[in-house]
């Protein structure tokens, strides 16, 4: 492998690495994955009805 592959892997392994790390914050914190901040398990219906009632108004 030359230095620019091992490179890549360790900027992969960094970036995967923070968004893991960010992700057990969050939930840590009480924040939801989407930043809707709903508990239930159909979060899309959800953040797209807050969406749509914030463009409406």
């Amino acid at each position: 492998m030359t230095l620019l592959e091992i490179l890549v892997i360790v900027g992969c392994c960094l970036i995967v690495g923070g968004v893991v790390t960010l992700s057990i914050i969050n939930k840590k914190k009480g924040k939801t994955s989407c930043g809707c901040g709903c508990d239930c398990s159909k979060c899309s219906a959800c953040c797209n009805k807050k969406v749509r009632d914030e463009k409406q108004n």
